[in-house]
């Protein structure tokens, strides 16, 4: 829920947006509840970037020594700002690997263990939300 304070005309007043469903709102304005019907329609959130989905067999089949390769996931909805590995290179747990903005800031996103960079799923540039696989290391 959004909190905000205006003043109009000297009078204060503090609006709470409750919900937002298409073009109607949901607020509280000094403690009592309006639904509010917008001109417009509120803009929808970007959607999630879908990539191919490889295979489980290929996943194993590709593993260093025999390992199930598992994908590091968007810990939050982001921008990816630079992808520090590529296909291939074989990485060591908490080494750097994506460089992701959210909420205005830069954030490192680690390798979660050691192994070998098998996919990587996002390109620079691309919007994330959070949970999205980001690369699958083996």
């Amino acid at each position: 829920m959004k909190e905000y304070s205006y003043k109009i005309n000297g009078q204060e007043y503090k609006v709470n947006v409750v919900s937002v469903e298409d073009s109607v709102a949901s607020l509280e304005v000094n403690g009592v509840a309006y639904q509010v019907e917008m001109e417009k329609p509120v803009k929808a959130v970007p959607q999630a970037i879908v990539r191919p989905v490889v295979s489980v067999a290929s996943k194993a089949s590709n593993a260093v020594a025999g390992e199930i390769a598992e994908a590091i996931k968007s810990p939050l909805p982001g921008v990816i700002l630079d992808i520090a590995v590529k296909v291939g290179d074989v990485v060591k747990a908490g080494q750097k690997v994506l460089l992701l903005e959210a909420m205005k800031m830069e954030n490192v996103i680690n390798a979660d263990r050691d192994g070998k960079v098998l996919e990587i799923k996002v390109a620079k540039g691309d919007s994330v939300l959070e949970g999205v696989d980001l690369m699958v290391i083996g």
